[in-house]
């Protein structure tokens, strides 16, 4: 189960559809990202169900909940949330699956010590909350900590610095690992994407980044 997947070229689940015949649900909140899956021949030779939704902390056990009915399921293997807003809150809220992975994605310019959101809006929208694009998602630090509220641990990211990956406690025991110093996983992003107000790319680098939005609110994530 995947959310915030675009055209789904791109994405964290598509090799177990493709390679382990995984089945799943795909959600994503522009129209034309979705038909242009279902045009896609993975749609009719794997079990594939892909949503237009735009996914709130209101509207995603709904969601979840009638594709689980719809195939006889109580659960799911792995889940991956990557709509850049308030993935923190939609995680959150999350309650009628219990996932053995979770993939996250995080903003690692807010860096290793902060605990935070950008404050919780059902209709949150990266560019439109700031010009740069910058302003979005959650640090490492606090969803580490919800992460650990809900029952998973945190094993890693990837080496970009983009996403996070827990495994639920139950697993714990069954995979070796160590994780890093959390500003190592903050110092390997080194994404350019930022824009200026005329929507060109600002190639905003290291501290530009976050200086760019410091002054915005963010919310203080405790558990």
């Amino acid at each position: 189960m995947e959310f915030g997947v675009q055209d789904y070229t791109e994405s964290n689940t598509r090799y177990l559809l493709k390679k382990r015949n995984f089945m799943g649900l795909i959600m994503d909140g522009n129209a034309k990202h979705i038909e242009s899956i279902k045009q896609d021949e993975l749609y009719w030779k794997h079990d594939l169900e892909a949503q237009c939704a735009f996914i709130t902390r209101e509207n995603i056990n709904a969601l979840i909940k009638q594709w689980l009915d719809s195939r006889k399921l109580d659960n799911i293997a792995l889940l991956s949330i990557d709509i850049d807003g308030v993935d923190y809150f939609v995680w959150e809220a999350i309650e009628c699956v219990n996932p053995a992975i979770v993939v996250i994605e995080y903003n690692a310019i807010f860096g290793e010590n902060l605990s935070v959101s950008v404050p919780y809006r059902a209709d949150f929208e990266r560019f439109s909350s700031h010009f740069s694009g910058l302003y979005f998602g959650a640090s490492i630090k606090a969803l580490i900590s919800l992460g650990k509220s809900k029952g998973y641990v945190f094993i890693g990211a990837d080496s970009s610095g983009t996403n996070l990956f827990f495994i639920h406690t139950s697993l714990e025991s069954k995979l070796a690992f160590t994780t890093a110093p959390l500003q190592e996983y903050c110092c390997t992003h080194h994404a350019r994407q930022s824009r200026d107000t005329f929507g060109n790319l600002s190639f905003l680098q290291g501290d530009e980044r976050f200086d760019s939005i410091k002054h915005l609110p963010l919310h203080t994530c405790e558990y």
